[in-house]
């Protein structure tokens, strides 16, 4: 898979995102989404909303890794400005 693939996988599950970038080669990818869906949930809730459209390319091994940056819109101003 590419990047363009895994972005466009993402963009459709998240419309309402204010950002969607995924970096990476081979079938190891690092996905930042911001997302004020993400407001109110734990990590590993965000992480499954996330893991719902990359399931079946998991599965078939086109993607083997994935590295997840996970934000709200709020929490997103905030590393921007601290890093």
């Amino acid at each position: 898979m590419t990047t363009k693939e895994i972005q466009g996988l993402l963009a459709a599950a998240f419309p309402e995102a204010e950002e969607v970038q995924v970096q990476g080669e081979g079938a190891k990818f690092t996905v930042t989404v911001v997302s004020d869906r993400f407001e109110g949930m734990r990590p590993v809730a965000k992480q499954q909303l996330i893991y719902g459209p990359l399931n079946p390319h998991i599965a078939t091994g086109a993607i083997h890794a994935v590295t997840m940056r996970l934000f709200t819109k709020e929490e997103w101003r905030k590393a921007k400005l601290f890093g």
